[in-house]
C-alpha cells in the first residue's frame, strides 16, 4: 500500500492521502521478552473480565498458569497495558495545579443528536512480536466511530490530530469525554479543545463506568477482531481495523439501537 521508494510522493504524504497513520508504518517490534508480551496480551484479555484484580490477585493468578514474576515486573506491564484496578477508595487525591482537571458533564445529561457528545480513549493492541496502541473517537447517540488511529507510542499530539482529522470529516461536537491520563490533561489536547470551543469533560478517577461507551467498544474490537488474528506489522494492523471499523459502523447491528447500524442512526439524525 505504502511505497517508500516512490520519488514523486513522500511516504507523509502516502499518508496522508491514505489517512493512515505514520507511525503503523514505521512500527518496528517492541524490545520485551517473548514471556512478557505473553504475560501482557494475558492481562489485556483478563482486564475486561476482572479489571478489579490488583497485584495480588494477578501474582497468583500467573503463578497458576506457569509464570514466576515480581510484583515490580508486573507493575510495569500493567501500565504497558493500562491496567487501572477498579477499587472504592478514600478521597485522598491531591490535584496538581499544573495539571488539567474538568468535572464529568454527562452525569444526568439526556444524550439526543449526534455530535453532542464524543468520547475517546486509548487501548493496548497485541501484536505477534510486540504490541501497538489504539486511539478512537466514539459518538455517544449513535455509537458510531467518527475517528480512530493506531500508533506505537502514546503522545497527546497524535490524539489531537486524529480528532482534527474527525473534525474535518464529521463537523466538531459540544462535548468530548475522555480519562484523566496524561495525553489528556496535557497543554497540547486542553488548548486545541479550547480554541475549537469544545465543552471538557474527564471521568472520574477509577471511574471505567464513566466512559462505560467507548469501554464496550474495545471489548467488541478485542473479541471480535484483535484476538481472532495474530498481526505481524503495523500496516497488517491498520488495514485490519480499517476492515473493522467499516463493518463496525455499517454492518454490526446493535441491540441497543434497535438492531440497526450507528451509520443509520448517525447519518439519519446528522
Amino acid at each position: 500500500m505504502i511505497d517508500k521508494n516512490d520519488k514523486k510522493l513522500s511516504v507523509s504524504k502516502q499518508c496522508v492521502l491514505l489517512q493512515v497513520n505514520r507511525s503503523s508504518i514505521y512500527y518496528t517490534p517492541s524490545c520485551e521478552s517473548e514471556e512478557n508480551l505473553r504475560i501482557m496480551r494475558w492481562l489485556d484479555e483478563q482486564y475486561l473480565s476482572t479489571p478489579f484484580y490488583g497485584v495480588n490477585k494477578l501474582l497468583e493468578q500467573l503463578f497458576l498458569l506457569g509464570f514466576i514474576v515480581s510484583p515490580k515486573r508486573l507493575r510495569r506491564l500493567m501500565r504497558l497495558v493500562g491496567w487501572q484496578t477498579l477499587f472504592p477508595q478514600r478521597n485522598t487525591t491531591k490535584i496538581d495545579p499544573k495539571q488539567y482537571k474538568y468535572p464529568y458533564l454527562l452525569r444526568d445529561l439526556k444524550i439526543e443528536r449526534p455530535n453532542q457528545v464524543w468520547a475517546i480513549d486509548i487501548t493496548y493492541i497485541p501484536m505477534e512480536k510486540g504490541f501497538m496502541y489504539l486511539f478512537a473517537i466514539i459518538d455517544l447517540y449513535s455509537r458510531y466511530v467518527v475517528g480512530w488511529s493506531v500508533s506505537n507510542t502514546m503522545t497527546a499530539q497524535w490524539c489531537v490530530d486524529t480528532i482534527e482529522q474527525a473534525f474535518a470529516e464529521h463537523g466538531k461536537p459540544e462535548i468530548i469525554n475522555s480519562d484523566q491520563g496524561t495525553q489528556f490533561t496535557s497543554d497540547i489536547y486542553i488548548n486545541f479543545l479550547k480554541n475549537n470551543k469544545i465543552h471538557i469533560s474527564m471521568d472520574g478517577k477509577g471511574r471505567a463506568i464513566d466512559n462505560v461507551f467507548i469501554e464496550r467498544l474495545w471489548r467488541s474490537v478485542k473479541y471480535e477482531h484483535i484476538y481472532l488474528h495474530v498481526y505481524q506489522t503495523g500496516n497488517e494492523l491498520w488495514c485490519g481495523l480499517d476492515d473493522y471499523f467499516q463493518f463496525y459502523n455499517k454492518d454490526r447491528l446493535h441491540q441497543n439501537l434497535n438492531y440497526k447500524t450507528p451509520c443509520q442512526y448517525y447519518s439519519k439524525a446528522a
